[in-house]
């Protein structure tokens, strides 16, 4: 097989660097993609992150084995696209294989760029409506409600409270001196007393066992916050390399789906990834 170096007009002659239609269709195919792959891993508890408390009680393998598949799943998405880019590019004129194969992976960089913009505004979207719905009025919730709901069940958990009794003013104001637990200088005595005092006039517990119960509220979350920032660091790591990747992924891919186009001879790793899927199934 000849390699295929040149063809009759030269590139300068190209009206455009970029053809836009075979970067849309590679980013909408890697968008989708991805949406299907991380719904897949989130439905079998690879989520990285969670306000659960089981997922709280997970252990770090796990959370590394979430990371490891976010950056898997966005390596086989981009690269998805950029062969697409790649493959559908036209080439209106051509020259030097280094060019023709820098000009394919600008492709896959342009479906990679424009699919994390869809992906960002598709998990703001989903983000915004989960607020939504989740908190019918902002001046009765907490940003540590989420993250704390399980402490805060257990802070004013009680059989002798009212079945009609609203008690979200005091779980907003409760979770929000909660958060300060994790910070440098500890949850103030003025804030300790103040809940050990809602908790037993809302509950009916005696004031040694309403101190107690808070006290074991405020160990359980500071752990239960430790282990969402290390979750968060986990996933933010496993996004930034997740999205690094994936460029490299989409200019390859590119050049190849060019490669494929032309006709020219695959790359070195392609045709080495061919021949050992070609083993396996003469083996199988």
């Amino acid at each position: 097989m000849t390699n295929v170096e040149t063809v009759a007009s030269p590139l300068n002659a190209e009206p455009r660097y970029l053809q836009w239609t075979p970067v849309l269709v590679g980013a909408l195919g890697a968008t989708a993609l991805s949406l299907i792959l991380v719904t897949f891993g989130a439905a079998v508890g690879l989520g990285v992150s969670s306000a659960a408390p089981t997922w709280r009680d997970a252990s770090v393998a796990l959370w590394i084995l979430s990371g490891i598949y976010l950056i898997l799943q966005a390596v086989l998405s981009f690269g998805f696209g950029g062969y697409i880019a790649g493959r559908l590019r036209f080439p209106l004129a051509a020259g030097p294989v280094d060019e023709v194969e820098t000009r394919d992976g600008l492709h896959g960089l342009a479906v990679w760029a424009i699919a994390v913009v869809l992906g960002g505004v598709l998990a703001a979207l989903v983000g915004a409506s989960t607020i939504n719905c989740s908190s019918p009025s902002s001046a009765t919730t907490s940003a540590a409600e989420p993250l704390l709901s399980y402490e805060l069940d257990r802070l004013y958990r009680s059989s002798r409270r009212a079945p009609n009794a609203d008690l979200r003013p005091d779980r907003a104001e409760a979770g929000r001196i909660l958060l300060t637990a994790s910070s440098h200088d500890g949850m103030s005595s003025e804030d300790r007393g103040y809940l050990i005092q809602q908790v037993a006039a809302t509950t009916g517990l005696a004031a040694p066992e309403a101190e107690r119960r808070v006290d074991n509220v405020i160990a359980n979350s500071k752990t239960a916050i430790a282990r969402t920032r290390r979750s968060t660091i986990i996933l933010a790591f496993s996004l930034a390399t997740a999205l690094l990747l994936g460029s490299v992924a989409a200019w390859a891919a590119a050049g190849a789906g060019g490669r494929h186009r032309d006709g020219a001879p695959l790359p070195d790793w392609m045709v080495h990834s061919n021949k050992l899927a070609r083993r396996r199934i003469v083996v199988q």
